[in-house]
């Protein structure tokens, strides 16, 4: 059964969510839209984009679907010109796109991997903000997608668990740089089931004991993630900048 959502805090407010079509990134999207944003969706595939395009226009939802893999440097630009050609300005980015190619030791990857990984999970989102920044509004707001491996870095996730660490630290940096009328916060999700982290529930016992790694017993959700980002980018949140919220079902976490 879908909550209903009675907030409206992004009326008149235009939004970028990276790697949205599907998952997490999705679920932010259609958040901050049955909020009354205007959000503008991306990943690198156009079929991807036009089907998610067309599940958030059923339900009545004002959205801008362009193509854009962050690591390409013409793609992330076409994406903030194809925003503000619509829009005329940008008043959120939430920056989840992120890759994890491998699953083994960080001192058995490729250096070619590494690069892969850091330059979607770090780098893009830096180069991301540095073209949209002239676009954004006074009290705008950036939010970054980070994750729980961000404390504990998995051992065979190790590289994408330290790009995540790297975040929090990206977070701490750029609210300090973009004070004091843009605020920079970050969500670090737990366990939430999606093609992306399909691992989670690839038998019922895996599923099962990430489960009981949690206080509530339970995995979470791409809505309840979207919930605390849809907060902390909205002007409820309007005292918080440089800080990460983590939704984990009260897993073990802080450093």
């Amino acid at each position: 059964m879908e909550k209903k959502i009675a907030a409206r805090r992004f009326e008149g407010k235009v939004a970028i969510v990276t790697a949205s079509t599907q998952g997490i990134g999705f679920g932010i999207a259609e958040r901050l839209a049955l909020e009354g944003a205007s959000v503008v969706i991306s990943s690198r595939k156009q079929k991807n984009v036009d089907e998610a395009v067309e599940k958030l226009k059923a339900k009545g939802i004002q959205v801008l679907g362009v193509v854009c893999h962050v690591s390409d440097a013409q793609q992330r630009k076409n994406l903030i010109n194809k925003t503000i050609e619509k829009y005329g300005k940008i008043d959120v980015i939430v920056s989840n796109a992120a890759v994890n190619p491998v699953n083994k030791p960080m001192l058995q990857t490729e250096e070619s991997i590494l690069d892969k990984i850091w330059e979607t999970n770090v780098k893009a989102s830096i180069l991301l903000l540095q073209d949209a920044s002239p676009h954004l509004q006074k009290g705008s707001s950036v939010i970054f997608i980070s994750s729980l491996g961000a404390y504990l870095p998995q051992p065979n996730m190790a590289m994408y668990g330290v790009t995540k660490t790297a975040l929090l630290g990206l977070t701490k940096a750029l609210a300090a740089e973009m004070a004091p009328h843009i605020r920079v916060n970050c969500v670090a999700p737990g366990f939430v089931p999606t093609r992306f982290a399909a691992y989670i529930t690839a038998n019922e016992a895996t599923r099962k004991f990430f489960e009981k790694m949690t206080l509530l017993n339970r995995l979470g959700t791409a809505e309840e993630i979207a919930a605390a980002t849809a907060f902390l980018a909205s002007d409820d949140a309007s005292y918080i900048t440089g800080e990460t919220i983590i939704v984990a079902g009260g897993n073990p976490s802080r450093l």
